[in-house]
């Protein structure tokens, strides 16, 4: 194993991480959520367990919007041939998104949801 084919994977591994936050909307907001998610789940006092599922969902979520960035760019090169799957392709690609990122805002209501009812009780209590 070379260094210095180690050292170049991971170049373009976060050269990729870098256009896709560059050039796709979605993915730039997924970061920025993920990062506030991943605060609040350090800064919460939840169960290491409960830490860990979240530290996976926003990931999965990275990861999925990644896979979908890297299939849409494929099919474009494809399009004139295969135009009628690209759209389905697509839209199938976004769905897989859509779930993976609705699953997240479930866990994430499960874990968080308690300490946000405290957190709304505790205001009214002070007005």
């Amino acid at each position: 194993m070379s260094v210095k084919r180690l050292t170049s994977s991971f170049k373009d591994a976060m050269n990729g991480i870098r256009l896709a936050f560059e050039n796709e909307q979605n993915f730039r907001l997924q970061m920025i959520a993920g990062l506030v998610v991943l605060f609040f789940a350090v800064w919460l006092p939840i169960r290491d367990s409960e830490r860990l599922l979240i530290v996976i969902m926003v990931f999965m979520v990275l990861i999925m919007e990644l896979l979908n960035t890297a299939m849409e760019l494929f099919i474009d090169l494809l399009k004139p041939r295969l135009h009628h799957y690209a759209k389905a392709i697509k839209d199938i690609m976004a769905g897989a998104v859509f779930l993976t990122s609705f699953a997240a805002v479930i866990v994430g209501i499960i874990i968080f949801g308690p300490y946000l009812i405290g957190f709304i009780k505790n205001l009214l209590t002070r007005v």
